[in-house]
């Protein structure tokens, strides 16, 4: 069997990482019956740190594990709470020493965490602080269902809904997506269902037809921000290798093989892409397409250029996208007061550190 998730630091592989298929390949090679990988999965996906933890295995396959395989740990470094909305966002530190920034936010329906797929990124959009500190690597499947166990462990909570929209680009992490994915919805595990998971995308187009072809029924978010090409290049390079037609043609291949709703976040630039006339482009190129615009005052950020318009402007863009006949509503922002964009604190641990 391969493993393509071996982490070279250590040698060994990062068994939360492995699907339950390949848990009981790995278990039945060394010479387990295939139920020992029940209870296996069972105690990873339960949220523990260590095979040491594992209560009801016995001695000589926890040594065979530990032999061969780790954990890889997702530790708390530092915890901020929102004393606006009780927002809470972890800082983690990673098994090589990196930090990702994970969210979880309350609402009526219950707890929603946005999740790191990367530390740092490579995508460069000039409003994102993540990009800012470079492209470090990917995080292993387990290192991303790890942010949402550890969390649930801390907070004492159930969370229900997944955003992919921390960290990192996710269709950059492609295959460790799609097993994360598969981890966090097995019903062996913690059960999470597709349809309350949220993959975010600058626009790898090519890759959104990719996941169109798995056919999960997760939903798509777009990170859009502006409706020509000429604007779209000024502030999201991707947009030179992947324009906005390509895009906008993934996106209908998508809507054409899922059935489902596409999200378009927009966040709205003072001066940049707020006029009266933006939103009448944005309007007409989504023209056809089943989806739902997200409109946000884009964040203030370190050495940042941008800046958002005043909320009499927002509402404006707002109104004239709905009175046109687009689903669009203004993003309600959650712990402004801890930043809780991501990426707005893991720089400055970086920078600590000598990185």
């Amino acid at each position: 069997m391969d493993f393509i998730l071996q982490c070279s630091e250590k040698n060994k592989i990062d068994i939360r990482s492995l699907t339950f298929d390949q848990l009981v390949c790995l278990i039945v090679q060394m010479g387990y019956p295939k139920y020992r990988a029940d209870q296996v999965f069972h105690w990873l996906h339960s949220g523990i740190q260590s095979v040491d933890d594992m209560l009801n295995i016995p001695k000589d396959l926890k040594a065979d594990l530990l032999n061969s395989t780790f954990i890889a740990p997702v530790t708390v470094y530092k915890k901020f709470v929102s004393d606006i909305d009780g927002t809470v966002k972890f800082v983690y530190k990673l098994y090589d020493g990196n930090f990702i920034e994970t969210v979880v936010m309350k609402y009526k329906h219950g707890y929603s965490i946005c999740v790191s797929s990367q530390v740092g990124c490579k995508m460069g959009c000039e409003f994102c602080q993540s990009t800012k500190s470079g492209f470090i690597r990917n995080l292993l499947p387990g290192e991303i269902l790890g942010q949402v166990l550890e969390s649930q462990r801390r907070l004492e909570i159930k969370i229900s809904n997944i955003v992919m929209m921390g960290i990192g680009e996710p269709l950059d992490n492609f295959d460790n997506i799609i097993t994360f994915l598969k981890l966090v919805n097995d019903p062996k595990g913690i059960n999470i269902g597709y349809r309350h998971i949220s993959v975010s995308t600058c626009g790898l187009a090519d890759n959104i037809i990719r996941l169109a072809d798995f056919n999960l029924p997760v939903t798509l978010s777009i990170s859009l921000h502006a409706a020509s090409d000429e604007k779209r290049n000024s502030i999201m390079p991707v947009n030179h290798k992947y324009n906005i037609q390509k895009l906008i043609s993934a996106c209908r291949y998508y809507q054409s093989v899922t059935g489902r709703r596409i999200s378009f976040e927009y966040s709205l630039i003072d001066g940049v892409n707020d006029s009266d006339a933006d939103a009448k482009k944005l309007f007409d190129l989504l023209s056809g397409i089943m989806y739902h615009i997200n409109l946000i005052p884009v964040n203030r950020i370190e050495n940042g250029v941008f800046s958002p318009p005043d909320m009499k402007k927002v509402r404006r863009f707002n109104d004239l996208l709905v009175s046109m006949g687009a689903s669009c509503t203004v993003r309600r922002t959650l712990g402004a007061d801890i930043s809780a964009s991501c990426g707005q604190l893991r720089s400055k641990f970086e920078r600590k550190r000598g990185v």
